[in-house]
């Protein structure tokens, strides 16, 4: 895999954990929401981490749509999960939550089970798939 490939992968991760943080950071800012001011949602639109937070998650949408261009979602979300422990990170140390140890454990579970996903290739299906017609066997066989 290219260098450009490794940054697109790395913005996924950088770009999507900083933006759920500055997401969460935001809404602590306005409070709790519930179906009696869900007007809040609004407001919230205009406080300056709501702000940032969806201008990152933008810039992470972007990242990952060029991901899914030359690889398969099964390679590139898996390749993705190690957000899990920078968000973790942040959360502990930015937001200051309390991670609990269970929290950690099931962290590096998740971790340790990306390691086996991504050791194959990135793209696993060579052609690819007629969208206009679904239902077409892209080998072209017929029986």
């Amino acid at each position: 895999m290219s260098l450009r490939k490794y940054s697109v992968l790395a913005a996924i991760v950088l770009l999507g954990a900083c933006g759920d943080v500055c997401l969460s950071r935001g809404m602590k800012d306005v409070g709790s929401v519930s179906l009696s001011n869900w007007t809040e949602l609004f407001r919230s639109l205009l406080t300056p981490w709501v702000v940032l937070g969806v201008i990152l998650l933008i810039g992470f949408m972007s990242s990952y749509l060029t991901a899914l261009s030359w690889a398969d979602l099964t390679f590139v979300l898996p390749s993705t999960a190690v957000g899990y422990i920078l968000m973790a990170l942040l959360a502990r140390f930015f937001l200051h939550e309390n991670v609990t140890p269970k929290r950690w454990i099931g962290i590096a579970l998740i971790t340790v089970g990306v390691g086996f996903v991504t050791g194959g290739p990135s793209r696993t299906s060579p052609e690819p798939l007629d969208c206009r017609n679904p239902g077409a066997d892209p080998a072209g066989d017929t029986a």
